[in-house]
């Protein structure tokens, strides 16, 4: 992330780098480096152009062959070496790519292959939980169908490669619901938001992932994970449609079972780019010159969390000390009190815009809003930072939320909410930045960071273009952030083949659902000029109809926080 808090928002650049001799870039080491750049980039689109390069095709900037195009080649982004043993640096067999969805919960999504032949699923990931599932030999799962999306359903008895989990397993934790030790291990997951689960049996298969370097070698892991056969609650309404990739501490993860075979560190990396998309990286250990801090243990239930000794609003700072949950299955940020207040009344104060006043028609689930304009193209909010343990400050980059209340009126909030006792960074506090999860160090790292630079990028960087992706609408009800409540478990190599519904089937129909349920600013002056104002151009100002915004928050109210065991 930027440290300006009204930055410009970068160009949707998507899943594909070109090796572009557009000049050397000075290296930490001697000699000279060629910088990465996004192929249909304008950095790169303008070097084309100057040099009358025949036959060089860029598809329409938000077209449907625009997205096609450079998610089938995602797998060309460099590939990076480990920085010490332990294995190489992995990836989804189909991508590192991963994409925020506005319309199935505002999480990010990335796609996975399992099974023999595979089969393809689309799961949300989150840092909040541990066990990955996805819909089994359903009872009662979401609709297989959502738009121009056809999910597909795993069963263990259509792939070679299944194995069951038997009771008698060291991961079985509900050992005693089992009827014999030769029985298979069930499995439920509980979250925060109301009535939602996850249950079924656990069972093991080959999860396809692909090396990150020169190679790009396909990994057969057999991995542990969820055959859901019941979810209920948020998971039958729109988020997490496919299956949840648990990404948490605990020993039943995919990151700690990657660990554990020897085949990766035991990190991961996801970069929350300010376009909505991202990467996702198994084994990575960031780099040296990125912030860190200590992550805070709980033995009872590890989790990705860290002290917070204070926050800075624009020239003013406070001394309020807070822990807090890193958790990517969360949109928004949660905090509770005196955190929460400080931080919204030093902003309110930094503010110039008019607070608004709420009406019978406009009930906002955010405390902070404040009016905007018709002819208004900039919004100056303060910038932010949250103090950490050992000093690194974590810098928030997308703080607000343009909210259209009606045509031609809009207001932005302060996106936090107030919760009774547990606090959460979420992903609008990510934005813009490489996070990197060292659970072998046990920190947190981060650094600014475009999702589709090199590491060593030099002063050749891509900027943000004057292109703006319009966020796509919310659905008209919203899960709860994915941090587990409880978690209890209870209820040969072959080469990877294409399933039915195919990779590379889902990447197009995800493209033309954001396409398709973008929001359209016909008569909206206000909309329109934000879009092309070079002072708006930050991460995600996302603008959503306040009737279901209400309708989302309301329903993500935060509940008494239990760990395991409790």
């Amino acid at each position: 992330m930027a440290i300006a808090g009204s930055g410009s928002r970068p160009l949707i650049r998507l899943w594909l780098l070109l090796a572009a001799a557009l000049g050397p870039a000075a290296s930490s080491a001697t000699g000279l480096g060629f910088e990465f750049h996004h192929r249909f980039s304008d950095r790169v689109r303008q070097w084309a152009e100057t040099r009358a390069i025949p036959g060089v095709w860029w598809p329409e900037k938000g077209a449907a062959e625009y997205y096609a195009a450079l998610a089938h080649h995602d797998r060309a982004l460099r590939g990076r070496s480990l920085a010490d043993a332990g294995g190489s640096e992995l990836t989804f067999v189909d991508g590192n790519a991963t994409v925020r969805l506005s319309s199935l919960g505002f999480l990010h999504y990335a796609i996975v292959a399992l099974g023999t032949p595979n089969v393809t699923f689309l799961v949300a990931l989150d840092t909040g939980s541990d066990l990955f599932w996805v819909p089994c030999d359903c009872l009662q799962c979401a609709p297989t169908e959502y738009g121009n999306l056809m999910f597909d359903i795993y069963s263990p008895s259509r792939s070679s490669t299944s194995q069951s989990i038997l009771c008698s397993n060291s991961f079985c934790d509900l050992q005693n619901s089992c009827p014999g030790a030769t029985s298979s291990c069930p499995y439920i997951v509980q979250y925060l938001s109301e009535n939602t689960s996850s249950s079924g049996v656990l069972v093991e298969d080959i999860l396809y992932l692909t090396t990150e370097d020169a190679t790009a070698r396909v990994v057969e892991a057999p991995i542990l994970f969820g055959c859901g056969v019941v979810q209920t609650g948020s998971f039958l309404r729109s988020a997490a449609p496919n299956g949840l990739f648990g990404l948490g501490m605990e020993n039943i993860s995919v990151p700690s079972i990657l660990s554990s075979k020897g085949l990766t560190s035991n990190s991961f990396s996801m970069c929350f780019g300010r376009d909505g998309f991202g990467r996702i990286t198994f084994g990575h250990k960031g780099s040296s010159d990125q912030q860190e801090t200590a992550l805070i243990i709980d033995s009872r239930h590890p989790s990705y969390k860290i002290n917070i000794n204070g926050i800075i609003v624009g020239n003013s700072s406070t001394d309020t000390m807070f822990s807090a949950i890193v958790d990517s299955g969360t949109s928004f940020t949660y905090l509770a009190d005196p955190a929460y207040t400080n931080l919204a009344e030093s902003f309110d104060e930094r503010v110039q815009e008019k607070r608004y006043k709420e009406d019978a028609n406009a009930s906002f689930p955010f405390d902070y809003c404040y009016e905007s304009s018709p002819t208004q193209t900039t919004i100056s909010e303060p910038k932010i930072y949250l103090k950490t343990d050992g000093g690194s400050a974590l810098p928030v980059n997308d703080p607000i939320i343009v909210i259209e209340i009606q045509k031609m009126q809009s207001v932005y909030c302060l996106a936090v909410l107030k919760s009774t006792g547990l606090n959460i960074i979420g992903q609008n506090f990510l934005t813009g930045l490489r996070v990197v999860f060292d659970r072998e160090r046990l920190i947190l790292g981060w650094k600014n960071f475009d999702c589709y630079s090199s590491e060593n990028s030099g002063n050749l960087s891509v900027h943000n273009s004057s292109t703006t992706h319009p966020a796509a609408p919310a659905p008209s009800t919203y899960t709860q952030e994915a941090t587990k409540v409880r978690s209890n478990t209870a209820p040969a190599p072959v080469a990877v083949a294409p399933s039915i519904h195919s990779s590379h089937f889902l990447t197009r129909a995800i493209n033309r659902l954001k396409i398709e349920t973008s929001p359209k600013p016909e008569g909206d002056q206000f909309s329109r000029s934000m879009e092309r104002s070079a002072d708006t151009r930050r991460s995600g100002l996302w603008r959503m109809d306040i009737c279901w915004l209400t309708a989302f928050v309301t329903e993500r109210q935060i509940w008494t926080y239990r760990s395991k065991g409790a």
